[in-house]
């Protein structure tokens, strides 16, 4: 026999640690367990989050963005410091056409406004020639991954939530309507698994004696550049329609480019490619005119998608107690606040949340 608690979370990111802030929260005894000696070392702690209100397209993912949002805005749950800082967009037209696909019904400040190639230059000098213009979306911010992910292992301990980390799920097996899992240490017993494993998600669910989903982990990749100009922190997120790149300023003579690689690889600890980096500075210099001085940091994270690029929560149709909550590919952080009280909602059977008003769960059933 092991320890006995409702339910076990597996995977410490953002995914696990949003979900078990909500569920410790409803008065649930849950454990989170996390194979890495601490929590949010993969694609959370590596990824470059911005909030941005068109990504997705007009699909249910985008949906949960925007219902994050206010979310975001209060700073749950209960961070110090704001989770976003605003930053806006520029989605460059030219070489990928010059319409904004997939408006849908983004309204306000969220809906992007057609800029010419003057009005863009006002804020980008030495755009290249091919640039026509852009869609301007005022409303993309930068989320502060570390204070948000913080935050909720906080909220999660402080309802009597444990983190148990440096230790990795070896199996377990559902009998009796209970989950008896094991580590290399200890056993736990719980009425759910939750996995909320990333990149390893089938992983687990072989670990458990579950079909997987077919996940497939995609390398990204991101490179700090030192530039030979000054004041760029406040550069923009700009990008050619999400075609071949984006950049953002860093600091006040660096930005972040990223050549948008969609890479398969298996899950791992994920390290940046010299190709990827090489890309990512030519489209770079193809953009705009802001002379390279060095590279000042590389790193690459995994995003992870189902075979339909959809999210994935609610319980395995033939493993009773489990629950999937994988999948996020690219939207995993700025859609977190939203799908961690979907998951929350479908785990504890409660009345849909007036917050996700009008967001269909069969949308993400796995």
């Amino acid at each position: 026999m092991g320890t006995k608690i409702d339910i076990l979370i597996v995977g410490g990111g953002i995914a696990g640690a949003s979900l078990g802030a909500r569920l410790a929260g409803a008065g649930k005894r849950v454990i989170l367990l996390e194979t890495e000696a601490q929590c949010g070392m993969h694609a959370t702690g590596r990824s470059a989050a911005f909030w941005q209100a068109s990504l997705g397209g007009d699909s249910p993912e985008r949906a949960l963005s925007l219902a994050s949002k206010p979310m975001f805005d209060a700073r749950w749950p209960g961070a110090d410091v704001p989770l976003l800082r605003e930053r806006g967009a520029f989605h460059l037209t030219g070489p990928c056409g010059e319409d904004f696909p997939n408006l849908g019904s983004l309204e306000g400040e969220h809906r992007p406004v057609k800029l010419d190639r003057e009005e863009v230059l006002e804020q980008l000098p030495g755009l290249g020639e091919h640039y026509t213009g852009g869609w301007w979306e005022e409303s993309c911010a930068d989320i502060d991954v570390a204070a948000f992910h913080q935050a909720c292992l906080a909220a999660f301990r402080r309802a009597g939530g444990e983190v148990v980390a440096g230790q990795e799920l070896q199996s377990a097996r559902f009998e009796k309507g209970v989950w008896h899992a094991q580590t290399a240490m200890f056993a736990i017993d719980a009425d759910i698994i939750v996995n909320a494993a990333g990149a390893w998600g089938d992983v687990v669910a072989e670990r458990c004696g579950v079909t997987g989903l077919g996940l497939q982990a995609r390398r990204r990749t991101v490179v700090q550049l030192e530039i030979d100009r000054t004041g760029l922190r406040d550069t923009p997120f700009v990008t050619d329609l999400h075609a071949s790149f984006y950049f953002k300023g860093e600091g006040d003579s660096s930005v972040w480019v990223c050549p948008l690689d969609v890479t398969p690889s298996p899950p791992c600890d994920s390290a940046p490619e010299e190709i990827d980096v090489a890309t990512a500075i030519d489209r770079f210099q193809q953009a705009i005119n802001w002379p390279v001085v060095r590279v000042e940091h590389k790193w690459s994270g995994l995003r992870t998608f189902a075979p339909d690029e959809h999210m994935k929560f609610g319980f395995d149709k033939d493993a009773a107690g489990f629950f999937w909550c994988v999948g996020q590919g690219g939207m995993g952080i700025q859609a977190a606040p939203a799908y961690s009280l979907l998951c929350a909602h479908l785990i504890l059977g409660d009345d849909h949340p007036e917050e996700l008003e009008g967001i269909d769960p069969a949308a993400f059933q796995p």
